[in-house]
């Protein structure tokens, strides 16, 4: 399916170029499409770094759980753009193999690929998913396990990657050429972040 809204192409406008490059962390790379489809409203662009970057990179859950959640939220939303830049970036650098992708993708919470507390993640995601909710019995499951401020943390990514599936999935926005494929995950690792 070809693009519905193009990505903006350089040159940038000054306030653009700087955006892409903080969310990048460089400017030597070239910006994910993703990034450079959302700069056509600047504004809403800065907003949207500073939250991704918050969940990313000053998050209180560990790197394996906020990926999961992520993973599977976009999984359930049919982000393979997405999900598929994760499992390219993030996954490798967790040691979170083929079949944790595959899980996150097309498994259920009780996959043996994920953890106990992975599985309740993912129960967590579909349960936001399906009915913006979560049940009492995950509540309580999940209060016992994480404090509070990861609980925020927890259904904010969810709320946030549905955000950014909706973006991927409204413009179309085509796959990078390095990201995994949800079909056949194989992980690489590009420059992105």
């Amino acid at each position: 399916m070809p693009d519905r809204l193009a990505p903006l192409d350089p040159p940038y406008e000054p306030a653009v170029a700087d955006a892409l490059a903080r969310l990048m962390g460089r400017d030597d790379v070239e910006p994910l499409t993703l990034f450079r489809t959302i700069a056509h409203h600047q504004p809403l662009l800065d907003r949207f770094r500073q939250t991704g970057s918050t969940m990313l990179a000053h998050g209180h859950l560990p790197a394996d759980e906020r990926e999961t959640l992520i993973q599977r939220t976009t999984a359930r939303c049919g982000a393979g753009y997405e999900w598929g830049v994760h499992a390219a970036v993030f996954a490798p650098q967790l040691g979170l193999g083929e079949a944790w992708l595959q899980a996150t993708w097309a498994g259920t919470a009780g996959d043996p690929a994920f953890s106990e507390r992975q599985s309740l993640l993912v129960r967590l995601a579909d349960e936001l998913h399906d009915a913006a909710r979560v049940s009492d019995e995950l509540w309580a499951a999940l209060a016992a396990g994480w404090p509070s401020d990861q609980l925020v943390e927890a259904v904010c990514l969810c709320g946030f990657y549905h955000l950014v599936s909706f973006v991927c999935g409204a413009f179309a926005v085509p796959d990078e050429p390095w990201a995994v494929s949800p079909q056949s995950p194989t992980t690489g690792s590009p420059d992105a972040e």
